[in-house]
């Protein structure tokens, strides 16, 4: 039985309680009933409750107060009385007395229900909260569904974490879709919270208990994206990750986005990322023990994209055709490892990319290769090369592939790229105006 058929037995027996307590209400506060007595003045009586079982003590000059009884109002200082109201008066031996103004309606008759009003409304609360939180896909026994309702799962015998996004107003770019940096950040999440959810994050930036013991953390060393489709505004994206093995010291670690309503794949990601030390700054091997760790998550598969095994082209000052220098990271800009997020370098990059390209093309392809990292005090350039095509007519060329270089100022390479560039469709134009 799927989530939605749970909900709606459990809304079931939420009602057959409420009509069942309302008819426990009803026994319990019966309506009174009207009669004339010998002298034709109504009196009121309660016909199906017997309290002849209580003690019940022997008027001698004390108050007595009958059933709904009321003290009189004040307005102005003096005694007001409201149509069935009875008034407190001092009784004697044999008799007590009531003033009643008017006799008794069936509105003014009816017992207290605000008690159970309120717990109809919070019977009725919960259903709903119920309903709404139910998760429109059918379970699978594969499928471990997050409790906190944050769109995260395990699917797959636990070897694949799955995560959705919205994309906000604020991760689109000019022409309205997400950007090539919202894509790359969400890659990035899914990958942290699925070392997370697998009980292995350590004190450090995804890396493992064993890895923090011996300052050990993970560098990604090539990164190969492939771009079909971008979500725009409003729309949720679906990503699944999972690790493989890669070589005898590296790990590899694939992405593939899905629009979550339609299921059409968006965005297919590969990357290859080895062992550093964070004191020394120098690659290290694989350790046994961490090896122990990562390996009961790795999937025995191909990896998602075939690798693109083309050489990059080397640039310069003389082969660049635009060049961005002055490039220097904020303190946001780094992790808690104290280097440059990756996602800050694929910015970097397009720095120097021609704005009348980016103007009429998006990005299909990237493929990039990390040589070194920069820290805070880094100043960098940003070297763009165009191929296949005049640089003038940039606008109206079909596809384009450019050549990338970020270096330090001292000439030393920090991350390598090749890029392709599709046209853009036509898009509509938003109405500002209403």
């Amino acid at each position: 039985m799927d989530g939605r058929s749970d909900s709606i037995g459990v809304f079931s027996t939420l009602i057959f309680l409420v009509m069942v307590a309302t008819s426990a209400t009803s026994s319990f506060f019966p309506l009174p009933s009207s009669s004339l007595d010998p002298n034709g003045k109504t009196t009121n009586k309660v016909t199906s409750t017997n309290f002849s079982g209580l003690n019940q003590a022997p008027s001698s000059g004390r108050m007595k107060v009958k059933p709904n009884a009321q003290a009189p109002s004040k307005i102005n200082g003096k005694r007001v009385s409201f149509p069935g109201s009875v008034h407190i008066v001092k009784t004697d031996n044999n008799h007590d007395v009531s003033q009643q103004h008017a006799p008794r309606t069936f509105i003014n008759q009816l017992p207290d229900w605000s008690m159970l009003l309120a717990a109809i409304t919070t019977v009725f609360l919960a259903a709903e909260k119920q309903w709404m939180m139910l998760d429109p896909k059918p379970r699978r026994s594969d499928m471990i569904m997050d409790p906190f309702g944050l769109g995260r799962r395990i699917v797959q015998d636990g070897l694949v974490f799955r995560q959705n996004f919205d994309i906000r107003s604020y991760e689109i770019g000019a022409d309205r879709s997400a950007s090539i940096e919202t894509v790359m950040n969400h890659l990035q999440e899914t990958a942290l919270n699925h070392v997370k959810s697998a009980g292995l994050l350590g004190d450090g930036f995804g890396s493992t208990p064993e890895m923090v013991k011996k300052n050990l953390i993970w560098v990604v060393t090539r990164m190969q994206v492939v771009v079909d489709k971008y979500p725009t505004w409003g729309d949720v994206v679906e990503v699944d990750t999972w690790v493989s093995k890669s070589g005898k010291n590296g790990m590899r670690r694939d992405w593939l986005v899905r629009d979550c309503n339609t299921g059409e794949i968006l965005t297919r990601a590969s990357s290859v990322w080895v062992m550093m030390n964070k004191v020394t700054r120098r690659l290290s091997k694989l350790p046994e023990e961490v090896r122990g760790e990562i390996e009961p998550y790795f999937v025995n598969s191909d990896p998602i994209l075939a690798e693109d095994s083309r050489k990059l082209t080397k640039l310069d000052d003389k082969t660049a055709d635009y060049v961005r220098s002055g490039l220097t990271p904020r303190w946001s800009d780094l992790d808690v490892n104290q280097h440059v997020n990756n996602v800050k370098y694929i910015g970097w990059i397009l720095e120097s990319a021609p704005v009348e390209m980016m103007e009429k093309h998006k990005l299909k392809s990237m493929t990039l290769e990390y040589r070194r990292e920069c820290g805070r005090d880094s100043v960098l350039q940003s070297l763009t090369a165009v191929s296949g095509c005049d640089v003038g007519s940039l606008g109206a060329a079909g596809e384009v592939e450019c050549q990338h270089l970020l270096r330090l100022q001292d000439g030393a390479e920090v991350v390598k790229g090749r890029t392709v560039w599709s046209s853009k469709t036509p898009t509509t134009t938003w109405d500002t105006t209403s």
